[in-house]
């Protein structure tokens, strides 16, 4: 059995914690500073990762093939199945023109003003989607909504990229709070609750921060009551739902609740008409529909259609169905985590045939009966998916390999130690932890599996508050979110900035610390001035 070890480098954390950086060092220069595609960045972040585990952390050449080729496998299965899907529906809508005709629903009951429709689309109907898919798919598919009413790619990406954060917690139906309980040992419903009394703080502040970015503080001035009643809809809802109703519809109940809240208000409540921000119908680079238009409400089926599919699909726990469970050769308990008493690692790759992307497949073929698709068209939307994601697959398929080489490694450990360890200066870190486990995972599922019970037990050692710690890896994790490559490479799949991923991430990665930072700030006053918002929970021995 390989012993991970944590301080390979001179015996000491500090110099093991700088090398152990490097890869993902490798992949934010690369991709941000000198501004090479996804790909290359996340392939050459992949190479530095493998040859550190092996020839600094000791790891076996064949335990490092093992861990990067059980990490593509599971990005490309689970992960991107759900994507393809959900682009291959995207595909099915513009085909058919239900895309347009939701274009033209948003612009007959929305006011003729851009920032109002980022609000709408980029922040509530985003999350609505993520929600149901995640793993970057409502990025592409909100994204190019905004395209198509007069936003660059760019300023769309980047947009929805920041947006796309605080539903991501309870996203997949709760996924990552019941896994960050799992592993952590602490109450789902306690867990579920701390960071319901987090991010619903940051909900709020996010249609104020990114129209400050868009539109300037002016515009801020003029649409603050419907930035207002966005947020707050938006988060009093993830609070109340999260706190007392079920976790697991946190963002459906959410998603829904903002958006209707928001189109319902902007019925009473017009902006001032401005010159400066009208909706403009610009073309997407797909082709067009070739059916004759419909009208324009037909613009929700395909995405109630989905919607309906997946939580009926998850409801009834179809995804279990038919799951087979593969011991990955070689890795699986062949490892022991010696930050976790020499716990042993398992790797088990769960297969799920009918899974949430096999629900969204579902969907989309539903979709295509009930617009009458011919069927030549439906092959070729079949055509234009793959030839859409396919870059974005093999990106995907780098980082996640990346991401599992440092965690089975031992890599992931040190970082984490080294955070951990940094006595008081913990509570300004802890949130950058999952924050950094995100950025590699592009999962806040995932994150929350590799450091949640870490910040656990630094809590404890430092008599810090533990589920406000665990919960904070994950409200830390969803602001990684916005700088995934993962979470990228997805999004500019469907725009014309394939290849120039490194502009997004340059134009996201302030926003993303500077939001991080807004959160321990959240934390300390959490953990000093009014500990009494943080759950009780019984004590775990």
């Amino acid at each position: 059995m390989f012993h991970q070890l944590l301080t390979p480098v001179g015996g000491s954390l500090g110099l093991s914690f700088l090398v152990a950086l490097l890869p993902i060092a490798t992949v934010l220069v690369l991709l941000g500073i000198l501004k090479r595609s996804a790909w290359q960045a996340a392939f050459a972040g992949l190479v530095v990762a493998f040859l550190i585990a092996v020839s600094i952390w000791g790891m076996p050449v064949q335990m490092a093939l093992a861990a990067a080729c059980n990490g593509a496998v599971f990005a490309l299965w689970p992960v991107m199945w759900i994507v393809i899907n959900a682009l291959f529906l995207y595909n099915i809508a513009v085909a058919s023109g239900r895309f347009d005709a939701f274009r033209d629903w948003v612009i007959a009951h929305l006011p003729n003003d851009r920032r109002v429709i980022l609000v709408v689309v980029g922040f509530c109907f985003g999350a609505l989607l993520e929600g149901i898919a995640g793993f970057g798919a409502p990025v592409a598919i909100t994204a190019s909504l905004l395209i198509l009413v007069g936003f660059s790619a760019l300023d769309a990406l980047v947009f929805v990229l920041i947006f796309n954060t605080t539903p991501v917690a309870f996203g997949a139906l709760g996924t990552p709070v019941t896994v960050l309980a799992a592993v952590t040992g602490l109450p789902a419903a306690a867990l579920a609750a701390m960071i319901g009394r987090q991010l619903p703080l940051m909900a709020m502040i996010l249609p104020f921060y990114v129209m400050a970015l868009y539109g300037g503080w002016r515009s801020v001035r003029n649409l603050w009551p419907v930035l207002l009643v966005a947020g707050v809809s938006f988060g009093a809802a993830q609070f109340i739902a999260s706190n007392y109703l079920d976790y697991t519809l946190t963002d459906v109940l959410a998603a829904l609740g903002s958006l209707i809240a928001t189109v319902l208000f902007l019925q009473v409540w017009r902006p001032a008409e401005t010159a400066e921000f009208p909706i403009v119908r610009s073309p997407l680079d797909t082709p067009k529909s070739a059916l004759p238009p419909v009208a324009a409400w037909q613009g929700w089926i395909p995405w109630l259609l989905v919607s309906a599919t997946v939580i009926l699909w998850s409801s009834f726990k179809v995804a279990t169905k038919w799951q087979i469970s593969v011991p990955w050769p070689g890795l699986d308990k062949a490892i022991a985590i010696t930050l976790y008493h020499d716990k042993p690692y398992a790797a088990v790759w769960a297969f799920q045939p009918l899974g949430t992307g096999t629900a969204i497949f579902l969907a989309a073929l539903i979709t295509a009966l009930v617009v009458r698709l011919p069927a030549a068209e439906l092959v070729r939307c079949m055509a234009r998916t793959v030839q859409q994601i396919w870059l974005a697959v093999v990106t995907v398929m780098l980082v996640v390999a990346l991401a599992y080489v440092m965690n089975y490694s031992g890599l992931a450990y040190t970082l984490g130690l080294a955070v951990a360890s940094s006595g008081k200066a913990f509570i300004l870190f802890s949130p950058f932890l999952g924050w950094m486990a995100v950025f590699l995972s592009g999962s806040d599922t995932s994150g929350n599996a590799l450091f949640g019970n870490l910040q656990v037990v630094a809590a404890r050692q430092l008599n810090l508050n533990p589920l406000l710690f665990a919960a904070t890896n994950s409200s830390g994790g969803v602001l990684g979110k916005m700088i995934s490559p993962q979470n990228i490479a997805t999004g500019v799949c469907v725009t014309n900035l394939k290849g120039q991923e490194g502009a997004v991430l340059a134009r996201t990665f302030v926003h993303s610390i500077v939001l991080t930072l807004v959160l321990v700030v959240i934390v300390i006053v959490q953990q000093y001035v009014v500990p009494g918002i943080i759950p009780a929970f019984p004590a775990i021995k």
